[in-house]
């Protein structure tokens, strides 16, 4: 049987979407639960073009920039290395990887994680950490651009390894920009933590110049302390990290601080902020929010979070998708990273973002530009799923042969939904052409969920059917499919 979802409130923001989109105004005790928005935001010189949705990529471990038009984005993929390009924030989900690094040593051809990128000069360095198949084995590597291009090609420049830790662990790679030089910061062996925060000195940006030193950084609880990201502004250069089993929904974000012109080779240097500055959002449907980079919009004007969460607050790895949302300035010159927000909610774009021509189509036939959606069968509905699902709310039937068409005007869509113990699988296909079978079926319930993205499609009138034809898999309970949004992109 469909595991009961649960009921959480949204914040309310179709006056907001009615402005912005063109709705008719409808009133939030008819609409239903609404999808909140970030909180308002000071002037800036760029309006954005228009909104976007979480999520922005399937994977975890996220970092991106925005370079020479185009946002560029990685994420831990295992294999090897992939990137992927766009040149809005709202369009990165349908934007299509490339392979940027893969390696035949085998004493670091496996398990690559938490790719990060900087530009020094006119070439691009990419940092990453992999092992030949056992994870102590893990070790700090980096890659050199052969041309000025974040998305290569690259080739194999580095070991990065302080002469202390020549042999140890270590993991997720940050580079430290400070007074004008060059630090490795990282996650690895330490007296503190087998996964803890680590900086070393570097002479350039492929060459570690000396010992790691050890920074006892707080974090609620025994375990990691990995993801180093800075951000330097008001005098002070902030570091943040996550903490925590990355597993668990407490995974979240602290933040120490260093002033300028103070060295971060010494650790009392480096002053602790008491708290998590960003965590775990129930009322959201947000967990585990961690492992994150910051990125500045197209225009310089703002400073975002890019990080990874889960929609669901099982003990697990997976479910973890990439999400990006605004930093905001405190009156002490910190940052604040603010709350998480619920993965489907409508946020304005970067400042200087050229818009990404998105629209939505709700479960219950709403759409907040030229979609709408049609049932044949008696599928069920309800509010249910609250956090988890866009509006807060689903369909879902397990009887074979009943069906949920979306009309949408575009170039392609996306179908996010509920995945869950007992559901099933559905053949989609798009404009009557040959049906592709999808299994929504999921080990850990989760809302929201990516489900399928269409082919890229000449602009025009497209549908896309959902067919249930009443088939699980072996491991499922029923043969449930679950309906909730589609994302609609004209570019």
């Amino acid at each position: 049987m469909r595991v009961p979802p649960r009921i959480t409130p949204l914040t309310a923001v179709l006056s907001l979407l009615a402005v912005l989109l063109g709705l008719m105004a409808v009133s939030p005790a008819a609409a239903g639960p609404a999808v909140p928005t970030a909180a308002a935001k000071p002037a800036r010189t760029a309006a954005a073009a228009g909104t976007f949705r979480n999520p922005l990529n399937t994977g975890p471990d996220p970092f991106m920039t925005y370079w020479n038009g185009n946002y560029y984005l990685t994420t831990t993929q295992g294999d090897s290395i992939r990137m992927w390009r766009s040149p809005s924030l709202g369009t990165l989900l349908t934007a299509d990887p490339v392979t940027v690094w893969t390696d035949t040593d085998a004493s670091r051809d496996q398990h690559l994680w938490a790719p990060e990128f900087y530009r020094f000069g006119d070439r691009w360095y990419l940092y990453y950490t992999a092992d030949d198949g056992t994870d102590d084995h893990h070790r700090v590597y980096v890659l050199e651009s052969d041309r000025d291009d974040p998305a290569g090609p690259y080739h194999f420049k580095a070991k990065l390894a302080p002469p202390n830790h020549a042999s140890d662990f270590a993991i997720d790679p940050g580079i430290l920009q400070h007074d004008g030089r060059l630090y490795l910061a990282y996650a690895g062996i330490n007296q503190y933590q087998h996964n803890g925060i680590n900086i070393a000195p570097m002479s350039n940006p492929y060459t570690v110049s000396g010992d790691a030193v050890a920074i006892n950084a707080a974090g609620g609880c025994d375990e990691v302390r990995e993801g180093p990201e800075f951000l330097n502004r008001n005098g002070r250069t902030w570091m943040t990290y996550s903490t925590c089993d990355t597993g668990k929904p407490d995974y979240q974000v602290w933040m120490m601080s260093l002033a300028n012109g103070a060295d971060p080779l010494v650790p009392a240097n480096w002053q602790q902020q008491s708290g998590p500055v960003f965590s775990r959002a129930d009322d959201h449907g947000v967990y585990g929010p961690g492992h994150h980079a910051f990125f500045r919009s197209p225009d310089g004007a703002e400073d975002w979070i890019v990080y990874h969460a889960k929609s669901t607050s099982a003990y697990t790895y997976t479910d973890r998708t990439t999400r990006a949302q605004k930093v905001t300035w405190n009156a002490d010159g910190s940052p604040d990273l603010g709350r998480p927000l619920a993965m489907g909610a409508t946020q304005d774009l970067p400042s200087g973002d050229p818009g990404s021509g998105t629209y939505w189509i709700n479960d219950d036939g709403r759409s907040s530009g030229d979609g709408t959606l049609s049932y044949t069968g008696t599928w069920n509905s309800g509010t249910g799923c609250a956090t988890q699902c866009f509006w807060g709310d689903d369909h879902w039937i397990d009887q074979a042969g009943d069906t949920a068409t979306f009309t949408f005007t575009g170039t392609r869509i996306a179908l996010l939904s509920v995945r869950d113990t007992g559901n099933g699988i559905a053949a989609l296909s798009v404009d009557g052409g040959t049906e592709q079978r999808v299994d929504f079926y999921g080990a850990i319930r989760t809302g929201e969920t990516v489900q399928y993205i269409s082919p890229k499609l000449p602009y025009g009138r497209h549908t896309l059917r959902v067919r249930v034809t009443g088939e699980h898999n072996a491991t499922s309970q029923a043969a449930f499919v679950s309906v909730d949004r589609a994302e609609v992109y004209t570019r």
